[in-house]
């Protein structure tokens, strides 16, 4: 048995950047553990919260039950604030990620990855997919973390597949779907890049196939997140198997091209 360990910007970012790989490792008999950078405080506040509760409250609940749901065995919180999106004022809130000294965020995961010791550590690629400030920081603090850890776990960043999801978007297109005009790749995301990474950047496809319903179950763990989570779970279910069946990795020192294949 072996530990894989995913590291996350906010609760949901799991449910669909890498669930698949949590579920298919943990139906394996390995040792999944899960880190949030933060508690998602500027998500959306659904309607039927709890007089007193508050959103992040809300979105640590949410994730322990996808977590359950996935089969994680070790769930942790490095205790920062979420920064928003690029260029909102939250960015500034000195508990926000974003104002973390990055040696120090890198200290706390350090000492995660020293107690569970990982053979395998999983961070973002090197904008976080779509330049949102949280996620570009979790690859900066991953990467420096990795390099602090005695154990050197092998580094892989989860990422999404940009011609991939041209190839999806234009089928959708084509089937006359006018609400893909959102889910362009080539379009500037949150800090002007295009999606994700060229194809021919990746390293590693995972075959998740196997493990679409139960991803389906976990995504729909965030309700609170109506905007993202449900547009994704309002997809026919030949949709969302196109989208969710393979996840897409790059292997920090690797120059070798993409390849079928697994972790372990």
């Amino acid at each position: 048995m072996s530990t894989i360990m995913f590291v996350h910007a906010h609760p949901d970012d799991e449910g669909t950047l890498t669930a698949g790989a949590m579920i298919r490792a943990a139906e394996e008999g390995h040792r999944v553990v899960v880190v949030f950078a933060t508690g998602g405080e500027h998500g959306e506040a659904p309607d039927d919260l709890r007089p007193g509760e508050t959103v992040a409250q809300r979105r640590r609940a949410e994730a322990e039950q996808a977590a359950r749901i996935a089969g994680v065995a070790g769930l942790h919180w490095l205790g920062y604030r979420d920064s928003g999106m690029a260029g909102w004022e939250q960015n500034h809130h000195p508990r926000a990620f974003l104002q973390a000294d990055p040696e120090e965020a890198a200290e706390r995961l350090a000492a995660l990855i020293a107690s569970e010791r990982p053979d395998v550590l999983v961070g973002y690629d090197w904008h976080g997919n779509y330049g949102h400030p949280d996620h570009i920081r979790v690859h900066q603090v991953v990467r420096r973390a990795a390099e602090l850890a005695g154990n050197r776990p092998r580094l892989f960043e989860a990422t999404m597949n940009r011609d991939l999801v041209r190839r999806l978007y234009r089928t959708a297109l084509d089937g006359g779907i006018e609400d893909a005009q959102g889910f362009d790749p080539d379009r500037p995301m949150n800090d002007g890049n295009p999606l994700g990474t060229p194809e021919a950047e990746i390293n590693l496809q995972v075959d998740v196939s196997a493990q679409v319903a139960r991803r389906r179950e976990v995504m729909a763990c965030h309700a609170s997140q109506v905007t993202d989570i449900q547009a994704w779970l309002s997809l026919p279910a030949e949709g969302y198997a196109a989208m969710f069946s393979t996840e897409h990795y790059v292997e920090v020192g690797s120059s070798d091209p993409i390849r079928p294949g697994w972790f372990f």
